[in-house]
């Protein structure tokens, strides 16, 4: 199914980059844009993954740089039963994460420092695991050719607004037509964006990430508290590509029109389904989130089969960065 999605979103971004190009370039510019189409298509597949990183300066770090960071992800993988994928800090007060690459074999995952700093490590354990689940699920690959891609056509939209002439007449003025699209062309990129990744890929990834880390109340603290300041906290990589707001855990400034991501509300009822019992938690915001009770006994969500063990660092006081090596295993 994911393969099918992959194809189909491709097929609908390659025809609106086509179009802008027959816009600006008449039967030849549409061409020319396949073309070119094709290549990043090619070129992203393979490529994605780099591209993204780059774009939030991410730093990876391994067992000597993050020893704490991770060690924790190597103990979910295991429990995910996936390679070690690469680990990367985007440095960043804006509290989130996002996995990337076109397959486990390939994959990497990273965290903002804004989220490290925020979260006690069960929580920052339960939003890696989350990612781990994108990467479990194979979402990695559409989320990052997406990004990449819908931002080339925003950039074309954009090249287009200033340089595009049309295809007939050959006078050498810009086609007001092009004008026009290329001023609305980019957000109707990111609203295909938006709309071609499914929300249930986020709900199957709290489920799968509940199941990697054995603690889907953990995760559900974690929404609640990243939720709030995620949306409002600057982000200077959402801020020059929209389109990868989608990649993160949680929504990061972007229009509710626009947002791949299911309410948070939402998602934490369906974590304390899995879970079982309930408590009332603080979004940052201000407002009651409903949580799972800390304190509830956990139950299983894998029919007949075993629980994935809870990560060791169970007692880990609020507020401690998971990086911090001070802090006690």
């Amino acid at each position: 199914m994911n393969g099918l999605k992959t194809v189909m979103l491709l097929s609908a971004l390659t025809a609106l980059f086509m179009g802008l190009g027959y816009l600006f370039g008449g039967a030849g510019g549409a061409m020319l844009a396949l073309l070119v189409a094709a290549g990043m298509n090619l070129f992203t597949f393979w490529n994605a993954d780099r591209i993204v990183l780059r774009m939030h300066n991410a730093r990876e770090v391994d067992a000597s740089s993050a020893p704490r960071f991770y060690r924790m992800i190597e103990r979910l993988a295991r429990n995910a039963e996936l390679p070690m994928p690469r680990v990367y800090i985007v440095d960043t007060p804006a509290p989130n994460a996002f996995a990337t690459g076109r397959n486990p074999q390939n994959a990497a995952v990273a965290a903002t420092t804004g989220l490290l700093d925020m979260l006690d490590e069960d929580e920052v354990a339960a939003v890696m695991a989350h990612e781990l689940g994108h990467v479990r699920n194979r979402d990695t690959l559409i989320m990052t050719m997406v990004a990449t891609i819908a931002g080339a056509i925003s950039m074309l939209a954009n090249f287009g607004l200033f340089f595009g002439h049309g295809g007939g007449g050959g006078e050498d003025r810009p086609n007001p037509v092009a004008a026009i699209a290329a001023v609305f062309m980019a957000p109707f990129a990111a609203m295909i964006v938006q709309m071609a990744i499914s929300r249930t890929r986020e709900y199957g990834a709290d489920k799968a990430g509940a199941e990697i880390c054995g603690d889907p109340q953990a995760l559900a603290s974690a929404l609640s508290k990243i939720a709030g300041p995620a949306a409002h906290t600057r982000n200077p990589a959402v801020e020059r590509n929209p389109a990868t707001a989608q990649l993160y855990i949680v929504p990061s400034s972007v229009s509710d029109l626009f947002s791949t991501h299911p309410a948070t509300e939402k998602r934490i009822a369906a974590l304390m389904a899995m879970e079982g019992g309930s408590r009332v938690v603080r979004h940052a915001s201000g407002e009651h989130l409903e949580a799972p009770s800390r304190n509830s006994a956990p139950t299983s969500s894998n029919a007949g089969g075993s629980r994935p063990s809870v990560p060791s660092s169970r007692k880990s006081s609020p507020g401690r960065s998971a990086l911090d090596p001070n802090r006690r295993p």
